[in-house]
């Protein structure tokens, strides 16, 4: 199971924002995301951008072309 909760580190431990519920001595498996400030927000934009993904330099331009092959979404 795959789980995301918020946590500060005090030098020593890990304090989690919320109460864990985890049995003693449970192995788990840590992500770091580092931000710039405890307070910045998820980028979407910079983290698609670390991926250098390739495609067309102009999706937003084009979107209903590269999603609906020319046809305008009609909802």
């Amino acid at each position: 199971m795959e789980k995301t909760v918020d946590a500060t580190f005090d030098g020593e431990v890990f304090r989690f924002a919320i109460p864990i519920n985890l049995p003693p001595n449970t192995k788990v498996k840590v992500l770091f995301d580092e931000s710039d400030s405890p307070e910045e927000p998820y980028h979407f934009l910079r983290m698609a951008r670390s991926l250098k993904l390739r495609g067309p330099s102009d999706f937003s331009e084009n979107l209903d072309q590269y999603l609906y092959g020319g046809q305008a979404y009609s909802g």
